[in-house]
């Protein structure tokens, strides 16, 4: 028998993403500043104050209950945030060779 967890000031939205309840705060990016930027309920206060703590300390709660599956998700966004980030930018090489035959012009 599965059952599942109900966070007081979350939920989902049509698309599976955990919101803040009220807001269109993503649960996984504060849960990515916490995890990534080592910051604390404090401190994401700090950086949110249109949150108030309740909301940030159920998001806390929500990350740690599903920790590996959250872990993966921010990982795997950096993976691919970093494939994209080195095909979209080419080397002076690459540069150069691409204006040589736009123009016409050996390089």
């Amino acid at each position: 028998m599965t059952t599942t967890t109900q966070y007081p000031h979350l939920e989902s939205n049509a698309q599976g993403d955990v919101l803040i309840s009220g807001t269109r705060y993503k649960a996984r990016f504060l849960a990515a500043e916490h995890f990534q930027h080592g910051w604390t309920a404090e401190e994401l206060l700090r950086q949110h104050p249109d949150l108030r703590p309740e909301q940030v300390y159920s998001v806390l709660t929500w990350f740690y209950d599903n920790h590996a599956a959250v872990v993966a998700e921010l990982t795997d966004s950096l993976e691919r945030i970093g494939r994209l980030n080195d095909s979209s930018n080419p080397s002076r090489s690459d540069l150069s060779n691409r204006l040589a035959r736009e123009t016409g012009h050996k390089s």
